[in-house]
């Protein structure tokens, strides 16, 4: 009888798992895809994988794109992603200090985790003018033409990095954070004159991007680590070309650094 109870508590639901199928092929191929490959890929029928995206996407774990019809996770897949995030004790204990800064210099403030396809905006404190550029919650930045994603190729674990240009490689987003620096022998995370570049951020701990990846926006970056100096996240100050101190040593450079440690210490101090 007991054996027979167990059996009914731990009994699914199938239609469920058929859905989770679907989203997983999404998570697992990190772009857009239409009705055919993705069926393909979660063992299903078009006409079967149809009826699940419809209710996935009422649900807003799927949104179809509505001119190329293809299907990427939607609002409540970033929400949920989002919500994980927000458990980890470097984000719970980053978030204030990211948020004091951005008030105390005046300027937008982002807090960037590595995700799947790069490093990715999870928390965006605006501060000072509004920029024109698209930045928000869930904006991949560039590993080569911004300065948060230089500084995780500089300081983050190489074979995630790997995976990032990988994927960065094979996206064609053209929206300014995913800004391509260039393309021949001299360009890549991987070329000589990049790791040239990355060994000189490593001694300086900071990176800047000057109107790049758009024309008359500036930012500095740091990264922030744990006790064992591993990084776990970089912070990194936006603002317009005209308004933000991009100097190696100017006081915006000291006080992100300061923040950085200030955040490690309090991580340290936690765990």
């Amino acid at each position: 009888m007991a054996d027979t109870t167990s059996e009914k508590k731990q009994r699914g639901i199938q239609s469920v798992e058929v859905g989770g199928r679907l989203l997983q092929v999404l998570a697992r191929q990190r772009e857009p895809l239409g009705l055919t490959e993705l069926a393909g890929a979660a063992q299903l029928s078009s006409a079967q994988a149809h009826t699940y995206l419809v209710s996935l996407t009422r649900l807003g774990l799927v949104k179809r794109d509505a001119l190329t019809g293809n299907y990427e996770p939607g609002p409540l897949s970033l929400r949920l992603g989002l919500m994980h995030i927000e458990q980890q004790p470097v984000y719970r204990i980053a978030a204030p200090y990211a948020a004091a800064l951005a008030e105390r210099i005046g300027l937008s403030v982002a807090i960037c985790v590595a995700g799947v396809q790069g490093p990715t905006i999870v928390r965006y404190e605006r501060g000072g003018s509004p920029l024109h550029v698209n930045l928000h919650i869930g904006t991949v930045m560039s590993l080569e033409a911004t300065s948060t994603g230089r500084v995780f190729c500089a300081f983050y674990a190489p074979e995630q990095i790997a995976e990032m240009a990988r994927s960065q490689a094979q996206s064609a987003d053209p929206s300014p954070a995913r800004g391509r620096a260039g393309k021949g022998a001299d360009s890549g995370p991987d070329s000589a004159a990049w790791r040239t570049r990355f060994d000189e951020i490593r001694a300086r701990g900071i990176e800047r991007g000057i109107d790049a990846p758009s024309p008359g926006i500036s930012s500095l970056s740091v990264p922030v680590f744990d006790g064992e100096q591993r990084m776990q996240l970089a912070l990194t100050a936006i603002g317009s070309s005209g308004s933000i101190d991009i100097e190696w040593d100017g006081a915006l450079a000291r006080q992100l650094l300061e923040t950085s440690r200030r955040i490690t210490e309090a991580l340290v101090t936690a765990s």
